[in-house]
Parts: C-alpha cells; structure tokens; sequence
C-alpha cells in the first residue's frame, strides 16, 4: 500500500471528475465558439461549470475566468493589478512566504521600478495586522496575501487585512491566493472582501492544468491572453471544456462533502499529533497550522529531503515543503527565522477526504524506522 499524505501538493482525481473530463472529450467534443449543435450544446455545458464552479466558491458565475492552473491566476492578478493601477503608484505590499507564483512576478516588477515590501510572518507562521497597516501607503496599488500558507498551514486574516487595506490606502486593490484554502476552510470572495481571487484544480481533486481567477463584479482587468475574445475577453483560447468539466465535478463533490471532508481531515490530524508526541517525541510541529489539512513538523538533527526519500522508499509520501521547490531550501522556514536544525529537518503531511487512518498508521510506522535508520549518520 502507499500511503500518500502529500495532498496539499495534488490530489487523486475523483472518479467522477475523470468520466466527466472523459465524456467531454469523447461525446461532447464540440468547440463552444460553434455555431453548429455540438459546438452551442458545448457553450451551454460551459455555462452550466461556470455555475458549478462559481457555487462552490460562493461568487457570480460572471465573476470567474477559467484559467489554466493557480500560478497563471495569480501571475495575472499580479501584473493586471499594478497595471490597473498604474496612476495610483508603484508601491507593492506582499508576505514573505507567499507561493512561488506571487513572489516571482513581484521580483520581476521589482526589476521595473516597483518597490515591494515583503511582510514577515511570526512565530505562528501568520501575518501581524500592525505590519500591514504601518506598510500602507497613498501609493501602494495592490497588496497580495494569502489565505492559507502551503507549507505551514496557517490560516491569514485576511478580512480584517482587506479592512485595513481599504481605510490607509482605499485605492488599493487586494488579492488572495486562495488555492490552499478553498474547500478546506470556509470562505466566499465576498465575505473577505477580496479584488481578486485565485484557485487550482488539482488541489480539490480535479485534474492539473485547470483553475479559476476571481475577479470582482464592477472591476476591469487588462485581458492576460489576446485572441478571439472566449472568457468574455479576457482569456482567448479555445476553453479546455474537458478539464473544466472536471473542475466542476470535483467542486460540486468537494462543496457537498466540505463539512464531513473539514471534520475528517481535523480528526486525523488531532490524533497524528497526539501518536507522535507518544511514539516520535523528537518531532516538533511549526507554526500553529489552523487549516485542517496541512501539517508542518521538523525533526531537527535529521536532513528532510533524505528523510523524504527514505520514507518513499518505505511507500510513504510527504514534502520536504512546497513540491515547487524543487529540492530548493524552504523561503518559508526561512522567513519564520528557524533556526538551522529545525529548518533542515521540516517536512509536511497533508490530508485530504480521502485520507484513511491506514495511512496515518503507516506514516507512523515508516518514520520510526526512518528515524532508526538515519539516526547514526545523521545524529
């Protein structure tokens, strides 16, 4: 058996999100731009995932763009803010840990001439309010925060972050990376009171290479692909109506279970933490990790990308961190100042619905041994 607790990396594709992408690409295969039957059947089905979509999330249909994956959502909201506002100034507020996907379009526009302050998270792994507000400026055109940091867990505030944001610099405009947190914590764009909003597929058991951006009603954004005006023109293309096809299955399961699936994913966490103080002392947990999915420990004295693979060879799968780094050491743990030893050996185990307390067993069971093999080398 393979016991994978990386879900906060990606997730399995339902069953029933892989026959809809299947049935769309094998029966429903027409081009919604068509004039024809199979190609308007084809439109009526995409307004109807829209819709789907849009439920889940708790928004209107005409405020979600499909786009192709969390990254491309959030490099768009990036660059069409600043370029929204470009008369407004040239100042940028983000964290320091955010996805790679928010910091690298910042450190491009930092190459052009845009100041960005980078916001440290505490000893929580959370953002202080105060930082924020003292970082507000007249000129500041958008500040980006997300809502539940991949690494650690943490859940941001950013309602009362979006408050601050509006009275110190009310032209700013504000937006979440919400791909970590949507359908694991409750939340609508609205009741935030975000601009903008991204999400990811394959995080809520769609397949890869679909998401959506949120983008408020009343607000223009510069289109991020030009073309033959398909996603109200902003994103032209012909739309990938397989993939979102099971991005609506999977949101459509994911918004009807999300109670269950929240209680669930808590219950097994609780009770891995309360195994490991018993049988792995030795580990610690990071930051205080509110969302129910994601659990960031460290096992200070051990390497986490050998203890990585040792615990994948033993069938076993968790993250030394964000899949994204790509064996690179974590900016996250590093922004929180760990100290070195417990830097080097930080991991995460993440859940999802889906996850069975066989696999919490066999986690348990693969790092005690993980532990006993490494300990005369590594100690």
């Amino acid at each position: 058996m393979i016991a994978y607790l990386d879900n906060a990396a990606t997730t399995r594709v339902s069953s029933a999100a892989a026959q809809a992408a299947l049935q769309e690409m094998t029966e429903g295969f027409g081009n919604p731009s068509a004039r024809y039957t199979l190609g308007t059947q084809a439109a009526a089905r995409l307004k109807e995932y829209r819709e789907q979509v849009a439920r889940a999330l708790g928004c209107q249909s005409s405020e979600l763009t499909f786009t192709s994956c969390g990254t491309e959502g959030d490099n768009w909201a990036i660059f069409g803010a600043v370029e929204r506002n470009r008369r407004v100034g040239r100042h940028i507020i983000t964290t320091a840990f955010e996805h790679a996907a928010v910091l690298e379009p910042c450190k491009r526009l930092e190459q052009q001439g845009y100041e960005v302050t980078y916001l440290n998270p505490d000893e929580n792994g959370s953002i202080r309010l105060s930082d924020l507000e003292a970082a507000l400026r007249p000129d500041t055109a958008l500040v980006s925060m997300m809502l539940v940091n991949n690494e650690l867990g943490s859940v941001l505030p950013i309602r009362e972050a979006v408050a601050i944001t509006r009275r110190k610099a009310p032209k700013a405009l504000f937006h979440t990376d919400a791909v970590q947190g949507f359908l694991k914590i409750p939340f609508t764009p609205k009741g935030l009171g975000v601009d903008l909003l991204t999400v990811s597929g394959h995080k809520v058991h769609a397949p890869k290479g679909i998401g959506a951006l949120y983008i408020r009603s009343g607000l223009k954004l510069p289109a991020m692909i030009a073309g033959g005006g398909q996603e109200n023109g902003l994103r032209s293309g012909t739309e990938p109506t397989a993939q979102i096809a099971a991005f609506a299955t999977a949101c459509r399961e994911g918004k009807a279970s999300m109670s269950r699936d929240i209680s669930h994913m808590q219950e097994l966490k609780t009770g891995l933490l309360a195994a490991l103080k018993e049988q792995v002392p030795e580990v610690e947990t990071i930051g205080a990790g509110e969302a129910p999915h994601i659990l960031a420990l460290t096992l200070p004295g051990y390497k986490a990308e050998v203890l990585v693979r040792v615990l994948g060879d033993l069938g076993v799968c968790v993250s030394a961190g964000s899949a994204c780094h790509r064996g690179k050491p974590s900016h996250v743990y590093a922004a929180m100042g760990l100290d070195k030893s417990r830097r080097d050996g930080a991991f995460r185990v993440s859940f999802s619905g889906d996850t069975t307390q066989e696999e919490i067993d066999a986690f348990l069971t693969a790092l005690k041994q993980a532990k006993e093999m490494l300990f005369p080398t590594m100690s």
